[in-house]
Protein backbone atom coordinates (compact mmCIF):
# COMPACT_ATOMS: atom_id res chain seq x y z
CA UNK A 1 0.00 0.00 0.00
CA UNK A 2 1.21 3.51 -0.72
CA UNK A 3 2.03 5.68 1.67
CA UNK A 4 -0.74 8.05 2.06
CA UNK A 5 0.80 12.11 1.70
CA UNK A 6 -0.18 14.73 3.44
CA UNK A 7 -2.36 16.59 0.97
CA UNK A 8 -4.08 13.47 0.30
CA UNK A 9 -4.76 13.70 4.20
CA UNK A 10 -6.31 16.67 4.37
CA UNK A 11 -8.20 16.23 1.31
CA UNK A 12 -9.91 13.05 3.46
CA UNK A 13 -10.67 14.81 6.17
CA UNK A 14 -12.39 17.87 4.52
CA UNK A 15 -14.54 16.17 1.81
CA UNK A 16 -13.99 12.20 2.97
CA UNK A 17 -16.88 10.07 2.91
CA UNK A 18 -17.11 9.04 6.87
CA UNK A 19 -18.52 5.33 5.90
CA UNK A 20 -15.81 4.77 2.93
CA UNK A 21 -13.16 6.10 5.56
CA UNK A 22 -14.34 3.82 8.32
CA UNK A 23 -13.97 0.96 6.10
CA UNK A 24 -10.40 1.55 4.83
CA UNK A 25 -9.33 2.13 8.48
CA UNK A 26 -10.98 -1.22 9.61
CA UNK A 27 -9.10 -3.16 6.99
CA UNK A 28 -6.03 -1.60 7.78
CA UNK A 29 -6.86 -2.96 11.89
CA UNK A 30 -7.55 -6.26 10.46
CA UNK A 31 -4.41 -6.38 8.56
CA UNK A 32 -2.04 -5.41 11.32
CA UNK A 33 -4.55 -6.86 14.25
CA UNK A 34 -5.98 -10.25 12.68
CA UNK A 35 -8.44 -11.85 15.01
CA UNK A 36 -10.49 -9.33 15.63
CA UNK A 37 -8.65 -8.78 19.25
CA UNK A 38 -9.10 -5.50 20.75
CA UNK A 39 -6.81 -4.79 24.07
CA UNK A 40 -6.90 -2.52 27.45
CA UNK A 41 -4.69 -2.12 30.07
CA UNK A 42 -5.53 -2.07 33.71
CA UNK A 43 -3.81 1.04 35.17
CA UNK A 44 -4.32 4.00 37.70
CA UNK A 45 -3.63 7.72 36.68
CA UNK A 46 -1.64 9.10 40.14
CA UNK A 47 -1.92 12.79 39.26
CA UNK A 48 0.68 13.53 42.58
CA UNK A 49 -0.11 17.54 42.14
CA UNK A 50 -2.76 20.00 40.92
CA UNK A 51 -0.54 22.77 42.03
CA UNK A 52 1.31 23.88 38.44
CA UNK A 53 3.13 27.03 37.20
CA UNK A 54 1.37 26.63 33.55
CA UNK A 55 -1.63 27.35 33.88
CA UNK A 56 -2.97 26.20 30.85
CA UNK A 57 -6.38 27.94 29.38
CA UNK A 58 -7.71 24.33 28.44
CA UNK A 59 -7.38 22.83 31.76
CA UNK A 60 -9.70 22.52 34.40
CA UNK A 61 -7.54 20.49 36.93
CA UNK A 62 -4.55 23.23 37.72
CA UNK A 63 -4.64 25.09 40.79
CA UNK A 64 -2.24 27.91 41.72
CA UNK A 65 -0.33 27.38 45.18
CA UNK A 66 -2.70 29.45 46.99
CA UNK A 67 -5.89 28.50 45.95
CA UNK A 68 -8.39 26.02 47.80
CA UNK A 69 -7.73 22.63 46.58
CA UNK A 70 -4.35 22.70 45.75
CA UNK A 71 -3.02 19.35 46.87
CA UNK A 72 0.90 17.74 47.03
CA UNK A 73 0.64 13.64 47.42
CA UNK A 74 3.35 12.01 50.02
CA UNK A 75 5.06 9.39 48.83
CA UNK A 76 3.08 6.97 51.49
CA UNK A 77 -0.05 8.71 49.08
CA UNK A 78 1.12 7.28 46.37
CA UNK A 79 1.73 3.77 47.50
CA UNK A 80 -1.41 3.56 49.25
CA UNK A 81 -2.97 4.36 45.13
CA UNK A 82 -0.15 1.62 43.77
CA UNK A 83 -1.40 -1.08 46.25
CA UNK A 84 -5.20 -0.48 45.38
CA UNK A 85 -3.71 -0.48 41.45
CA UNK A 86 -2.27 -3.92 42.33
CA UNK A 87 -5.52 -5.29 44.36
CA UNK A 88 -7.36 -4.80 41.38
CA UNK A 89 -5.25 -6.68 38.78
CA UNK A 90 -3.74 -3.27 37.49
CA UNK A 91 -0.06 -3.61 35.70
CA UNK A 92 0.97 -0.19 35.16
CA UNK A 93 1.14 2.98 36.68
CA UNK A 94 1.07 6.55 34.98
CA UNK A 95 2.35 9.14 37.45
CA UNK A 96 1.37 12.39 35.97
CA UNK A 97 1.10 15.86 37.38
CA UNK A 98 1.39 19.89 37.41
CA UNK A 99 4.47 21.56 36.92
CA UNK A 100 5.05 22.58 41.25
CA UNK A 101 7.49 25.35 41.68
CA UNK A 102 8.91 23.96 44.87
CA UNK A 103 9.15 20.28 44.87
CA UNK A 104 12.64 19.84 43.76
CA UNK A 105 13.74 16.96 41.44
CA UNK A 106 14.42 14.48 43.52
CA UNK A 107 10.73 14.27 45.11
CA UNK A 108 10.02 12.42 41.33
CA UNK A 109 13.75 9.93 42.08
CA UNK A 110 12.45 9.14 45.37
CA UNK A 111 8.71 8.23 44.11
CA UNK A 112 10.17 5.99 41.53
CA UNK A 113 12.19 4.33 43.79
CA UNK A 114 9.44 3.86 46.99
CA UNK A 115 7.26 2.08 44.10
CA UNK A 116 9.41 0.26 42.93
CA UNK A 117 10.89 -1.19 46.32
CA UNK A 118 7.81 -2.14 46.99
CA UNK A 119 5.65 -3.07 43.75
CA UNK A 120 6.46 -5.16 40.77
CA UNK A 121 4.35 -3.23 38.17
CA UNK A 122 5.35 -0.96 35.23
CA UNK A 123 5.94 3.03 35.84
CA UNK A 124 4.54 4.52 32.23
CA UNK A 125 4.76 7.99 33.71
CA UNK A 126 5.81 11.41 33.15
CA UNK A 127 4.91 13.60 29.99
CA UNK A 128 7.47 15.42 27.78
CA UNK A 129 5.99 18.61 29.70
CA UNK A 130 7.26 17.41 32.88
CA UNK A 131 10.53 16.15 31.78
CA UNK A 132 11.14 19.63 29.91
CA UNK A 133 10.62 21.25 33.59
CA UNK A 134 12.71 18.76 35.09
CA UNK A 135 15.24 19.72 33.08
CA UNK A 136 15.09 23.34 33.31
CA UNK A 137 15.01 22.71 37.40
CA UNK A 138 17.95 20.78 37.52
CA UNK A 139 19.89 22.12 34.50
CA UNK A 140 20.36 18.63 33.11
CA UNK A 141 19.68 17.77 29.75
CA UNK A 142 17.20 15.71 28.27
CA UNK A 143 18.71 12.62 27.95
CA UNK A 144 20.39 13.11 31.73
CA UNK A 145 16.89 13.54 33.21
CA UNK A 146 15.20 10.55 31.48
CA UNK A 147 18.59 8.35 32.25
CA UNK A 148 18.20 9.51 35.80
CA UNK A 149 14.69 8.84 35.70
CA UNK A 150 15.06 5.14 34.12
CA UNK A 151 17.61 4.52 36.55
CA UNK A 152 15.33 5.20 39.61
CA UNK A 153 12.45 2.60 37.40
CA UNK A 154 10.72 4.29 35.00
CA UNK A 155 9.94 2.27 32.20
CA UNK A 156 8.30 3.89 29.23
CA UNK A 157 6.51 7.83 28.48
CA UNK A 158 2.81 8.53 27.98
CA UNK A 159 2.22 11.01 25.31
CA UNK A 160 0.93 13.55 26.96
CA UNK A 161 1.24 17.31 26.27
CA UNK A 162 1.56 17.03 23.04
CA UNK A 163 -2.33 18.63 21.95
CA UNK A 164 -1.64 20.24 18.66
CA UNK A 165 2.00 20.42 17.32
CA UNK A 166 1.55 23.59 15.72
CA UNK A 167 2.91 26.62 17.32
CA UNK A 168 0.26 29.06 16.80
CA UNK A 169 -2.30 26.94 18.40
CA UNK A 170 0.10 26.41 21.54
CA UNK A 171 0.82 30.11 22.04
CA UNK A 172 -3.23 30.59 22.22
CA UNK A 173 -4.04 27.57 24.23
CA UNK A 174 -1.26 27.04 27.00
CA UNK A 175 1.55 29.99 26.03
CA UNK A 176 3.82 28.88 29.10
CA UNK A 177 3.71 25.05 28.07
CA UNK A 178 6.29 22.68 25.98
CA UNK A 179 6.51 24.19 22.65
CA UNK A 180 6.29 21.45 19.46
CA UNK A 181 10.17 21.07 19.18
CA UNK A 182 10.67 20.85 22.38
CA UNK A 183 8.02 17.74 22.43
CA UNK A 184 9.45 16.09 19.54
CA UNK A 185 13.41 15.98 21.25
CA UNK A 186 12.07 15.36 24.35
CA UNK A 187 10.46 11.82 22.84
CA UNK A 188 13.80 11.52 20.29
CA UNK A 189 15.89 11.59 23.57
CA UNK A 190 13.22 9.07 25.11
CA UNK A 191 13.76 6.88 22.41
CA UNK A 192 17.37 6.78 21.72
CA UNK A 193 17.84 5.20 25.29
CA UNK A 194 15.50 2.75 24.45
CA UNK A 195 12.33 4.10 26.31
CA UNK A 196 8.90 3.35 24.29
CA UNK A 197 6.38 6.07 24.61
CA UNK A 198 3.04 6.95 23.18
CA UNK A 199 2.12 9.72 20.44
CA UNK A 200 -1.12 11.51 21.38
CA UNK A 201 -3.26 14.46 19.68
CA UNK A 202 -6.05 16.70 21.41
CA UNK A 203 -8.70 17.55 19.19
CA UNK A 204 -10.85 20.98 19.56
CA UNK A 205 -8.78 23.48 20.73
CA UNK A 206 -8.61 26.01 17.44
CA UNK A 207 -6.73 24.09 14.84
CA UNK A 208 -7.71 24.09 11.47
CA UNK A 209 -7.55 20.13 9.52
CA UNK A 210 -4.04 21.31 7.68
CA UNK A 211 -2.77 21.44 11.10
CA UNK A 212 -4.10 18.43 12.29
CA UNK A 213 -2.37 16.72 9.57
CA UNK A 214 1.09 18.82 10.11
CA UNK A 215 0.49 16.93 13.56
CA UNK A 216 0.30 13.98 12.47
CA UNK A 217 2.78 14.34 10.16
CA UNK A 218 5.43 15.36 12.58
CA UNK A 219 4.80 12.54 14.60
CA UNK A 220 5.02 10.14 11.67
CA UNK A 221 8.61 11.62 10.77
CA UNK A 222 10.05 10.98 14.29
CA UNK A 223 8.78 7.70 13.83
CA UNK A 224 10.49 6.87 10.73
CA UNK A 225 13.40 8.29 12.46
CA UNK A 226 13.38 6.58 16.06
CA UNK A 227 10.26 3.26 16.07
CA UNK A 228 9.89 4.48 19.66
CA UNK A 229 5.89 5.08 19.54
CA UNK A 230 4.12 1.96 20.36
CA UNK A 231 0.53 3.80 19.40
CA UNK A 232 -1.27 6.82 18.85
CA UNK A 233 -3.84 8.03 20.86
CA UNK A 234 -6.83 10.82 19.99
CA UNK A 235 -9.12 12.36 22.71
CA UNK A 236 -11.05 15.55 22.68
CA UNK A 237 -11.21 18.66 24.38
CA UNK A 238 -12.80 19.18 27.49
CA UNK A 239 -13.92 22.88 27.75
CA UNK A 240 -16.45 22.61 31.08
CA UNK A 241 -14.95 24.76 33.83
CA UNK A 242 -11.82 25.73 31.32
CA UNK A 243 -10.72 29.81 30.90
CA UNK A 244 -10.55 28.51 26.66
CA UNK A 245 -14.27 27.44 27.06
CA UNK A 246 -16.11 26.83 23.63
CA UNK A 247 -17.48 24.06 22.44
CA UNK A 248 -17.03 20.38 22.27
CA UNK A 249 -16.26 18.66 18.47
CA UNK A 250 -18.45 16.36 17.28
CA UNK A 251 -18.29 12.35 17.64
CA UNK A 252 -18.29 12.58 14.05
CA UNK A 253 -15.75 14.81 13.58
CA UNK A 254 -14.02 12.81 16.11
CA UNK A 255 -14.44 9.44 14.52
CA UNK A 256 -13.33 10.72 10.83
CA UNK A 257 -10.29 12.39 12.32
CA UNK A 258 -9.10 8.52 13.88
CA UNK A 259 -9.56 6.63 10.66
CA UNK A 260 -7.77 9.46 8.75
CA UNK A 261 -5.23 8.89 11.26
CA UNK A 262 -5.47 5.30 11.26
CA UNK A 263 -4.69 5.14 7.59
CA UNK A 264 -1.85 7.72 7.33
CA UNK A 265 0.00 5.83 10.90
CA UNK A 266 1.52 3.38 8.24
CA UNK A 267 4.17 3.06 10.78
CA UNK A 268 2.58 2.78 14.17
CA UNK A 269 0.94 -0.17 14.99
CA UNK A 270 -1.96 0.45 17.51
CA UNK A 271 -4.52 2.70 17.81
CA UNK A 272 -6.08 4.08 20.46
CA UNK A 273 -10.14 4.65 21.02
CA UNK A 274 -10.91 7.24 23.90
CA UNK A 275 -14.03 6.24 26.07
CA UNK A 276 -12.90 8.62 28.48
CA UNK A 277 -13.28 11.88 26.71
CA UNK A 278 -16.37 10.75 23.92
CA UNK A 279 -17.98 7.81 26.48
CA UNK A 280 -18.66 4.40 26.24
CA UNK A 281 -20.85 4.28 22.93
CA UNK A 282 -18.46 6.38 20.90
CA UNK A 283 -15.54 4.60 22.32
CA UNK A 284 -17.41 1.19 21.09
CA UNK A 285 -17.52 2.99 17.56
CA UNK A 286 -13.93 3.78 17.32
CA UNK A 287 -13.82 -0.03 17.31
CA UNK A 288 -15.28 -0.04 13.47
CA UNK A 289 -12.63 3.34 12.87
CA UNK A 290 -9.52 1.45 12.82
CA UNK A 291 -9.09 1.38 17.02
CA UNK A 292 -7.43 -1.97 18.24
CA UNK A 293 -7.21 -0.87 21.84
CA UNK A 294 -10.04 0.89 24.00
CA UNK A 295 -6.66 2.21 26.59
CA UNK A 296 -6.82 1.88 30.48
CA UNK A 297 -10.47 1.01 32.86
CA UNK A 298 -8.53 3.94 34.36
CA UNK A 299 -8.84 3.18 38.02
CA UNK A 300 -8.27 7.09 38.76
CA UNK A 301 -8.80 9.80 36.67
CA UNK A 302 -8.84 13.53 37.54
CA UNK A 303 -8.27 15.70 34.78
CA UNK A 304 -10.56 15.18 32.21
CA UNK A 305 -13.43 14.87 35.41
CA UNK A 306 -12.36 18.39 36.80
CA UNK A 307 -13.77 19.84 32.98
CA UNK A 308 -16.67 18.07 33.81
CA UNK A 309 -16.81 15.17 31.78
CA UNK A 310 -16.94 11.98 33.76
CA UNK A 311 -16.95 8.88 32.26
CA UNK A 312 -16.60 5.05 34.08
CA UNK A 313 -15.65 1.64 33.16
CA UNK A 314 -14.82 -1.23 34.75
CA UNK A 315 -13.40 -4.41 33.64
CA UNK A 316 -16.23 -5.88 33.36
CA UNK A 317 -18.13 -3.36 31.20
CA UNK A 318 -14.78 -2.72 28.77
CA UNK A 319 -15.46 -6.57 28.17
CA UNK A 320 -18.93 -6.24 27.76
CA UNK A 321 -18.31 -3.16 25.63
CA UNK A 322 -15.76 -4.63 23.16
CA UNK A 323 -17.87 -8.12 23.14
CA UNK A 324 -20.82 -5.93 21.77
CA UNK A 325 -18.47 -4.87 18.82
CA UNK A 326 -18.18 -8.30 17.61
CA UNK A 327 -14.25 -8.80 18.85
CA UNK A 328 -12.28 -10.29 21.12
CA UNK A 329 -11.64 -8.49 24.51
CA UNK A 330 -7.56 -9.17 25.79
CA UNK A 331 -6.04 -7.79 28.87
CA UNK A 332 -2.55 -6.19 27.75
CA UNK A 333 0.42 -5.15 28.99
CA UNK A 334 1.95 -1.51 28.76
CA UNK A 335 4.50 -2.99 25.55
CA UNK A 336 0.86 -4.36 23.92
CA UNK A 337 1.79 -7.81 24.75
CA UNK A 338 -1.54 -9.71 25.15
CA UNK A 339 -1.76 -11.11 29.09
CA UNK A 340 -5.08 -12.82 28.86
CA UNK A 341 -7.75 -13.04 26.20
CA UNK A 342 -11.20 -12.99 27.59
CA UNK A 343 -13.26 -15.11 24.91
CA UNK A 344 -15.56 -17.19 27.81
Amino acid sequence: MNRITDAKAISLLKDGDILTLAQQADKIRQKLHPGNIVTFVIDRNINYTNICVNECRFCAFYRRPEQAGAYLLSIDEILEKVQATIDAGGTQIMLQGGLHPDVDFQYYIDILRAIKKKFDIVIHSFTATEILHFSKITGYSFTEVLKRLQNAGLSSLPGGGAEILVDRVRKIVSPKKIMTDDWLEVMRCAHNIGMKSTATMVLGLGETIEERIEHMQKIRQLQEETGGFRAFIMWSFQPGHTELGGEKISSWDYLKTLAVSRIYFDNISHIQGSWVTQGKNIGQMSLAFGADDLGSIMLEENVVKAAGTSNHMSVNSMIDTIRKADKIPAQRDTAYNIIKKLTD
